[in-house]
């Protein structure tokens, strides 16, 4: 027979309960995080600008979310070897220095294709630090695994959705302007870090660098990073090619942007949840990368509609938010290895692989119509809830775990 919390064990298990009651090193990790995101959002208002200054195509603009997530792929495979060697500190640390050092070389750059080697860089950086950053707050967040995934997503939210808004009101000053600004950021992330997080214990195993190909063996995983990969291709359509189609100012655009952020935090913090206890993870991700796709097909075919355009960006925010925190849950979820492990495996299929998405999407514009990167988009994610729907089977300890958290 069970006997009955006192008062106070009681108000230890609410305050344990609350998303918000975290320590602070917890929130000097989720500020980085916000820091960091903000970098993704953040070109999205100066991409014509900087076509404009540097003489470039839209094809060879596209290269600086194509260089990024090249080497952020790759660089996952090295993230938990590295981490496990320099500890959980040193190698959050490690990736915020290169972010700082490779978003100000950003910022003085004079070509396009200095720009995009020093975005390289920058994926480099931001690999050692994400996939460290989650791994951090999981383990040092009161509340248990899911609600440190929330408070994730919500850093990765705010940040995709202020990152615009800072953008289009520095690239109105010059395009330079938010590369400059994430290193000043990220330089005061750096500081966060190094004096509120406590040096963390170093793994008792150390990960070698086979462990992320291994991990892939596990058919749940690999089904993952298959889906993210066919997702990542319409995502990036949305983020590297509608705003050459919208026509917009610095300003224009990151407000576009700012409302596709804004929707996409709220709904990974409070509906993604209320959708996964209802519908269960798995089926509630088919359903919202269906409903991506069919935004894309709608963009598709209205793309010389201003309004259709501005409107199906900002509502795909919806859909992406509660996707993300889906598909994180799903990752650390997916197979008996270490959450660093498999969220290295997860990347360097999504990432990789994806990488292509940015640069294909405004191609496929200046071989054929501005309609067809949309259709090609649409098509890649509805290729994503097909490839969900048919390692199902692989699936389905997803929902019964997630549902134990």
């Amino acid at each position: 027979m069970k006997s009955a919390s006192t008062p106070i064990e009681t108000e230890v298990q609410s305050r344990s309960g609350r998303l918000l009651d975290q320590p602070k090193a917890v929130w000097a990790v989720a500020f980085a995080c916000v820091i960091s995101f903000m970098g993704l959002g953040l070109v999205d208002p100066i991409l014509p600008a900087i076509a404009s200054k540097l003489h470039a195509s839209p094809s060879q603009v596209s290269l600086l979310f194509s260089s990024y997530t090249l080497i952020t792929g790759l660089a996952m495979l090295i993230t938990g070897f590295v981490s496990s060697r320099l500890g959980t500190k040193w190698t959050l640390l490690s990736g915020t220095l290169l972010i700082v050092i490779f978003a100000v070389c950003g910022g003085l750059s004079s070509t396009i294709e200095q720009l995009v080697g020093f975005r390289a860089g920058w994926g480099l950086g931001n690999a050692l630090f994400i996939a460290t950053a989650l791994s951090a707050i999981v383990g040092l967040s009161s509340g248990g695994p899911a609600k440190a995934i929330i408070l994730y997503e919500a850093a990765l939210g705010l940040g995709i959705s202020v990152g615009p808004l800072l953008g289009g009101e520095l690239g109105s000053i010059s395009w330079r302007g938010p590369f400059l600004g994430v290193g000043v950021l990220m330089a005061l992330a750096f500081l966060s870090i190094l004096i509120l997080l406590p040096k963390l214990p170093k793994p008792k195993t150390r990960t070698s660098l086979a462990d992320p190909f291994k991990a892939l063996r596990y058919r749940s995983l690999f089904t993952l990073g298959i889906a993210a990969l066919c997702y990542n291709f319409g995502f990036f359509t949305l983020m590297a090619y509608t705003p050459f189609v919208m026509n917009l100012n610095e300003h224009g655009l990151g407000f576009v942007f700012f409302g596709w952020g804004l929707l996409l935090a709220i709904t990974s913090v409070f509906v993604a949840p209320k959708l996964q206890n209802r519908f269960g993870t798995v089926g509630s991700m088919s359903a919202m990368l269906l409903c991506f796709a069919l935004t894309l097909l709608v963009m598709g075919i209205w793309t010389s509609s201003q309004m259709t355009v501005i409107s199906a960006v900002v509502i795909a925010g919806a859909f992406l938010g509660v996707n993300n925190t889906l598909m994180t849950t799903a990752v650390m979820l997916a197979a008996p290895v270490e959450r660093s492990t498999a969220s290295a495996a997860y990347s360097f299929i999504r990432f990789v692989f994806g990488a292509i998405g940015p640069w294909l999407a405004s191609k496929l514009a200046e071989w054929y119509n501005p309609h067809v990167p949309f259709y090609v988009g649409a098509l890649a994610v509805a290729c994503g809830v097909a490839a969900i729907l048919s390692g199902r089977r692989h699936l389905q300890h997803i929902d019964t775990a997630s549902a134990a958290h």
